[in-house]
């Protein structure tokens, strides 16, 4: 694996443990707050986290030069929010740790297509397609890493509306305040309006 591959995996791995610590310190009344702005409620939001990987592994396989498998992110046409929707209420019988397992599942698979990932194909330019808020652009596949790397922290961000009690936690600051989390959380926010 290339150092910088190995960086991005080793931030992907830092920030899925740091919300496995958070989505396992919330109670059962924490998990149905609903989330302000949002039609989801906190449990809603971890379950997002969880599954988005699911939208991103065929993409990565294809990107990475194998045969590209479809109905993922990067295939015309794919609808990212309809994605999005139908995997939350999915699992919205589930139990957290039925989740986290899942997304542990995932994870292993995303970074496992990943660490193939060459220099070369890291300065490349792809498309991310954007959803129903945000345009697509184009960047190269390392940027995008870096900021996908920081889509659990994102969502923790809009998990702390419902619990604003839990914004002084020193881990959480910490977590949230590093400079390019708190960039990214405030880049997501200002897209979402």
């Amino acid at each position: 694996m290339v150092p910088r591959v190995q960086a991005i995996v080793d931030s992907f791995v830092d920030e899925r443990a740091r919300l496995e610590r958070f989505a396992r310190s919330l109670s059962a009344e924490d998990l149905t707050r609903a989330v302000p702005g949002s039609t989801w409620m906190v449990k809603d939001f971890i379950a997002h986290t969880a599954t988005l990987d699911a939208a991103y592994v065929g993409w990565f396989i294809a990107l990475a030069g194998d045969a590209d498998p479809g109905n993922h992110r990067g295939t015309p046409g794919f609808d990212v929010d309809r994605f999005n929707e139908s995997a939350v209420a999915e699992r919205r019988g589930r139990s957290v740790e039925d989740i986290l397992a899942e997304a542990a599942t995932l994870r292993a698979r995303l970074i496992s297509v990943m660490q193939r990932f060459s220099d070369e194909q890291l300065d490349s330019t792809i498309r991310f397609g954007g959803n129903r808020k945000r345009p697509p652009v184009h960047l190269q596949l390392g940027q995008f890493l870096g900021g996908f790397s920081r889509h659990d922290a994102i969502h923790v961000a809009d998990m702390l509306k419902a619990l604003p009690e839990r914004r002084n936690d020193p881990e959480i600051r910490a977590w949230l305040n590093r400079p390019e989390v708190a960039a990214s959380i405030s880049s997501y926010q200002k897209a979402m309006g």
